[in-house]
Parts: structure tokens; sequence; C-alpha cells
């Protein structure tokens, strides 16, 4: 008896390994893998902008990176003691505005150089709810607790979505034909915005990736992961969700991205995988007695072990905590 649906996943012909670089960009789900992926030691870069929740401001990191658009500090303001940028996340903020220019723009120089570099551009779209600030009249990605009058609530259009992905796909074109793209919606519930508003907003997003998908985007290779499907259909259960019923759990997200990683992961480095997972463990392992020779040849063993990988892959950073 079958107690659930699944969705099927077949392998990417294009999968990750340990050479592989990846670009992570968007909402939570870009988070939550990024981290996974992070703790095993791919070569990853996620949201040098932190958490960016719609296409316009994924699109606008990446055109202001491949174009060398350069923050001033006319691009800045100034709110309770902290200067900000309508364009990133509001935990990138500094006290001062040399200190946020300098931030932002090392921020678009590291997506330049991952994107330049990568295999792999993983794009999550969160919602298509989008707010226009009224005196520069531009979509911002964070409003930063601005009082709400000084900007317009819109929703993005199916099309307009379309157009912004497809800028993002040439884009990512003009500097790395080779890379692979891969969009999926954030399983994330936007409730703030309403329940039925949530779901015109997921449905606008899943409707403009499949339209862009089914007409083709051109040479770039590009992938849906479903995860909000997964979410929606193979976790339908409030046990998968954090206690604001809004977030998935650590269960939820630990199912997704073994999902992922059974989709995208080159199966060939599961042993690898494998190895550095134990290595983490040993390295967040505290001992009862740290001065006890059983200790010591733990430690002995975990050195040898993390001197054996990081000669096998010289990316990788496994050594212990200072």
């Amino acid at each position: 008896m079958k107690l659930r649906t699944e969705i099927p996943l077949p392998p990417s012909d294009g999968p990750i390994d340990y050479r592989s670089r990846l670009l992570l960009l968007g909402s939570c789900f870009s988070e939550h893998i990024g981290s996974k992926l992070n703790y095993y030691q791919f070569q990853v870069v996620r949201n040098p902008f932190g958490i960016l929740f719609h296409p316009k401001a994924i699109e606008n990191l990446i055109d202001r990176a491949v174009n060398d658009k350069k923050y001033i500090e006319e691009d800045l303001f100034s709110l309770n003691g902290q200067w900000h940028s309508f364009d990133a996340h509001s935990d990138r903020r500094a006290s001062s505005d040399k200190k946020l220019m300098d931030q932002l723009n090392h921020g678009l120089k590291t997506t330049f150089d991952q994107l330049r570099q990568s295999t792999h551009v993983v794009l999550t779209l969160g919602t298509a709810w989008v707010y226009r600030h009224l005196e520069s009249d531009r979509i911002v990605a964070n409003c930063h607790k601005v009082p709400q009058r000084e900007f317009a609530k819109e929703l993005l259009s199916v099309g307009e979505i379309v157009e912004s992905l497809k800028h993002i796909l040439k884009l990512v074109q003009s500097k790395n034909v080779n890379s692979q793209v891969v969009l999926t919606i954030s399983p994330v519930r936007h409730l703030k915005d309403g329940f039925i508003e949530n779901q015109r907003s997921k449905a606008h997003l899943i409707t403009a990736v499949h339209e862009l998908l089914s007409v083709g985007t051109e040479s770039i290779n590009t992938h849906y992961f479903p995860s909000y499907e997964i979410m929606m259909d193979e976790l339908r259960d409030y046990r998968f969700y954090e206690p604001d019923m809004v977030h998935p759990n650590q269960v939820g997200i630990q199912y997704i991205w073994e999902k992922f990683r059974q989709t995208f992961i080159s199966s060939e480095v599961f042993g690898i995988m494998d190895k550095v997972e134990e290595i983490q463990k040993g390295l967040a392992h505290r001992p009862f007695n740290p001065l006890s020779e059983q200790h010591q040849e733990f430690l002995r063993s975990l050195e040898r072990k993390i001197t054996y990988l990081e000669k096998q892959y010289p990316h990788m950073r496994l050594g212990f905590p200072n």
C-alpha cells in the first residue's frame, strides 16, 4: 500500500561533483541548500547580498555584477543610525556609507567571479509580490522597515517574470556559456501577503518558469527542481514546519536536501561526502575528558583524515576551530 505520492525526479545529465562551482541566489531555499553544500565542502557562493525574495532582485544583482555597476554613496540611505541599500537584504547593513559600499561592491565582485567560473547557477524564486519605492520609481529587494506609505505593492505578471528570467539567463550566458541554471520555487509560504495572495504569487512564479522552459532557453542548459511541489505534495503535514507554520523545519529541509542530492549530485562523490560528514561530526564532538589518551588518539586520527581529504581536494577547509 502506498501512503503518499512521490514526485518523479530523473537524475541530472550534468551532475554536481567536487570540481563543480556553484552560485546560489534567491530565497530561503538557496540558504538551506547552500548551507548543506557548504557542510559537505562543495565550492559554493550563496547570496552575497543576503536573501533575495523575488526575480527582479536577483536580476538586479546579476546585472550590476556582470556590467560592473559599482555602488556609490547616492545608492545608499541612512535609517536609525545604520546605512542600507534597497538592493540588498536587511542583514547587509553597516555603520557608515563607506563600509556598506565596500561590502556591496565586494558582493558584486564575488558574484561576478563565481558566475564566470560556475558550472551551476541555482536560482530560488520566493514571491511575485514586490514593493516599488515611490520616490525613485524602482522595485526594491527589501524595504528595511521604511514606512509603508513610501512604497506601492505590486504583483509581477507572468510576462514580467518571464522577461526577468530571460534577462538573467542572457546575462549568465554572456559570461559563461557552459553553466547550467537550476530554477526552483521556494517552499516557504509568504502568508503575510495573505493566503490567497500567496497562492497567486506562487502560481505566477511556477507558470512563468514553465513557460520559459517550454519555449526553450537558447544554449543555456536550464532545469527545474520542484522544491515547492515536494513540500506541498510529499510533505503535506504541519509536522514538517517550524512553529510559525510557514517555514520548513529541519526534517523538511533534510528531506528536500536528500531529493536535491539524489537529482543533482553525482553518485560518484557520495563516498567523499560520507567522509566529509564523518569529519564534521568528529569536529563537533565534545569529549568528557579532553586530556585522555583515547581522545588524543581520536584527534590524531581525525587530523590524518583531514590532511588526506584536503590534499585530494585543495579547496576544502576542514581544520579544527581556533
